[in-house]
């Protein structure tokens, strides 16, 4: 049986990870690979991807490494030249690239905000910007930008540039989906919420339960209906419908991956 995304070809942005399991960009690339994509992965450290190559190897899959620095216009666009070189169109792009910087808008300084700013949401910009003219040209695509459900709800901590930069991802889907509906190309976000990928352990709790990581697993879980931690996969299977033909008459929307934590007044 053909996979959802046969013959198609992805880039995924972030496609590496902090550390070992199951980020969001690892995840994403290894399913799109299982479901028959040639996968065209970008991080600004390739180290961080091997163990994305090793698992998309051992299942037979394609993926091609790539580097990226994905606040650099320049960067970005030979990222997207060499994509395109190498496969001759691009079918899919999976914008992946994030992290979260605390403090309000007093105790942040303005050189943590534009990088926030530049890191979270015009990365997005800035790979849409070159990848958009290619789908335009071969008939169609599919965008599918990761923000996150600070981007919509307080989600326990002050952390400002995130949050607006992942509210600001969500309505440039929105207004990039309606300006390309006639051209075939889809633009959806995925809202992933408070998720335990590596990212915990390597950065947030350090952050926030003073390095204590079961303690900050503990605190999130408070706040899932769900009761328990979605990851990286949850995550990827968003992502992937969206990136689908199965989900053709679908864009400009969101799809929230966070076990009901944003819907609950508590």
């Amino acid at each position: 049986m053909a996979g959802r995304l046969e013959g198609k070809v992805a880039i995924i942005t972030g496609a590496g990870s902090v550390g070992p399991g199951w980020g969001n960009g690892r995840a994403a690339a290894v399913l799109f690979a299982r479901e028959g994509a040639r996968v065209f992965g970008v991080d600004r450290d390739p180290a961080a991807m091997e163990e994305t190559a090793a698992r998309i190897r051992e299942e037979g899959g394609s993926f091609t490494p790539g580097t990226c620095d994905v606040m650099s216009a320049r960067s970005i666009a030979a990222m997207v030249q060499e994509a395109h070189d190498a496969f001759g169109r691009i079918d899919i792009l999976v914008n992946n690239v994030g992290g979260s910087a605390k403090g309000g808008p007093v105790e942040m300084s303005e050189e943590v905000w534009d990088t926030q700013i530049d890191y979270n949401l015009k990365s997005v910009f800035l790979a849409c910007k070159h990848v958009l003219p290619i789908m335009e040209a071969q008939g169609g695509g599919a965008i599918v930008n990761t923000a996150s459900t600070s981007g919509i709800r307080w989600t326990g901590a002050a952390q400002v540039a995130y949050a607006a930069s992942k509210a600001g991802i969500i309505q440039f889907s929105r207004v990039v989906a309606v300006q390309y509906a006639a051209r075939n190309i889809r633009v959806n976000t995925v809202v992933p919420g408070q998720m335990h990928t590596p990212m915990v352990e390597v950065r947030l709790a350090g952050q926030r339960a003073d390095g204590d990581t079961q303690a900050l697993l503990a605190q999130r879980m408070k706040r899932i209906p769900l009761g328990f931690a979605g990851d990286g996969r949850d995550t990827a299977n968003a992502a992937l419908f969206l990136a689908s033909d199965e989900a053709r008459f679908v864009t400009g929307t969101e799809i929230v991956v966070d076990g009901g934590m944003s819907v609950r007044c508590d």
